[in-house]
């Protein structure tokens, strides 16, 4: 099966899609999924863009509300996180993951999935301390402050992402701490020179998401954030050892971005697979690129995560963001016993399915999931893993496709994401915003998490209609 990755996006949908289809065209083959990592901007409406924590001068509408009404269709399958630079309103609705519009999926805040049996997780946002140990408090309309803090990494995602077995492909918007030691390091300092301070003190990219790297070792790792391609090869320790890196970190400060007191894009290049190994070429320095100081933050060790034999590899790949003459996208091929491809030249129709596992986990780790300030201790490893194995139990027991076909009667759990969520306008597209057009949104309680929620059985934490104020 054909993957293609892309980095930041920046709702330049209607080109990322074009790229394709050129690439598609000049290379006589044909992409059946589109993964893409962070930045997204799924911004439906004017009131949306009022929920982006970006300077007022970049709060551009984009291309997604085209898909979002039906205008355009995505021409494959797409999925994607979120960055540090997204309408923070819609992507809470679906907070578990869902449909931002027809075929094009959110893995939620965190969250793993299958496509053909690939099994692919994610991590949205960007680490901060200062909020890392915290719930998911923000509510609707934001501040300056929680505006930021909600797009924030927190350690409950992390803890339970950690509790994968390995994924085949990790997506990230942040860039893995410590990484740009396991690839061309002098090659990325002299295409992006301001990055040399923080390399030579330790201080580039995400504490908890190496924590993860080195837990899942997953085959591919890409990333984004930063606008500039990068890869490296991660060789995994022995089986009973894992290594740390305690350290302090900041996020990049980039001279040749425009440095704004509130915000930051960040963004990374695109290019071909780990495992076609090119030179890196240098990239004009991106005078549109934009720094936040206030992301610039000490971040602390990740929480404790148990070894487990993996792959021995990790190959990661950091990608650029959508434009001319940039590299944004990268083609892979990951073989699959169900690809359900016709001929080489037709596109498959890629069954997503979701992940048993990841599951469980969501049930295992509900009753800890606070949507207050303060989050409630965690259980120890021993005792959230023994909870993980009897929620898999309940999911085999309960989770099935209503219709299930006879291949599918020996993968108990396995269940199609469209026998459960499909797409809803939760809001309204661009044009019915009136004299509200400059003021955040109410807040909608998405029919998806609804469905998803009841599917597992479990309350559903993300409807905050009761917090709706006039």
């Amino acid at each position: 099966m054909k993957i293609a990755v892309e980095g930041c996006s920046h709702g330049a949908l209607d080109a990322i899609y074009q790229h394709l289809r050129d690439l598609e065209a000049r290379h006589n083959y044909v992409v059946d999924v589109l993964l893409m990592c962070g930045d997204f901007q799924a911004i439906r409406n004017h009131r949306d863009m009022q929920c982006m924590a970006v300077p007022q001068k970049y709060r551009q509408l984009g291309d997604f509300h085209k898909y979002y009404t039906g205008e355009r269709t995505a021409p494959v399958l797409t999925i994607v996180i979120g960055g540090n630079h997204e309408a923070s309103n819609y992507m809470s609705e679906l907070y578990h993951g869902g449909w931002l519009a027809p075929n094009i999926y959110f893995l939620g805040h965190a969250g793993c999935i299958q496509v053909n049996g690939i099994r692919i997780a994610g991590a949205s946002g960007i680490f901060k301390s200062n909020d890392f140990s915290l719930g998911l408090y923000e509510r609707l309309p934001y501040d300056h402050g929680s505006m930021r803090s909600i797009y924030h990494i927190r350690e409950y995602n992390v803890r339970r992402l950690s509790l994968l077995s390995s994924p085949d492909i990790f997506l990230s918007h942040d860039w893995p701490q410590h990484i740009e030691q396991h690839g061309d390091t002098h090659g990325l300092l002299r295409r992006k020179p301001f990055f040399r301070q923080d390399v030579q003190t330790g201080n580039l990219g995400s504490p908890p998401l190496m924590g993860l790297l080195q837990t899942l070792k997953p085959k591919w790792w890409f990333s984004a954030h930063l606008h500039v391609r990068f890869q490296a090869i991660v060789q995994h320790e022995n089986a009973g050892t894992r290594s740390t890196s305690p350290s302090t970190t900041s996020l990049p400060r980039n001279p040749d971005e425009i440095a704004i007191a509130d915000d930051d894009f960040d963004a990374a290049e695109p290019q071909n697979l780990p495992t076609e190994v090119l030179h890196m070429q240098a990239t004009p320095q991106n005078p549109d690129e934009i720094t936040l100081d206030e992301e610039e933050d000490e971040v602390v060790q990740p929480p404790p995560v148990a070894h487990r034999p993996q792959p021995s590899v990790t190959n990661f790949l950091a990608l650029d963001k959508c434009l001319p003459k940039r590299e944004f996208m990268e083609v892979i091929d990951v073989p699959t016993t169900s690809d359900g491809s016709a001929t080489p030249r037709q596109r498959c129709t890629p069954k997503l399915t979701f992940d048993p596992e990841w599951l469980a986990i969501t049930r295992a780790f509900h009753p800890f999931f606070s949507i207050r300030r303060r989050q409630a201790d965690y259980p120890d490893e021993t005792t959230a893993r023994a909870k993980v194995a009897e929620e898999m139990e309940w999911v085999k027991s309960n989770v099935h496709d209503n219709e299930a076909s006879s291949s599918d009667t020996s993968l108990p759990g396995i269940r199609s994401i469209l026998e459960c969520q499909t797409f809803v306008q939760s809001a309204p597209g661009p044009g019915s915003e009136g004299a509200q057009k400059n003021q955040q949104p109410p807040w909608y309680t998405n029919p998806q998490t609804v469905a998803f929620c009841d599917m597992l059985d479990i309350q559903n934490m993300i409807d905050f209609s009761s917090d709706n104020r006039p």
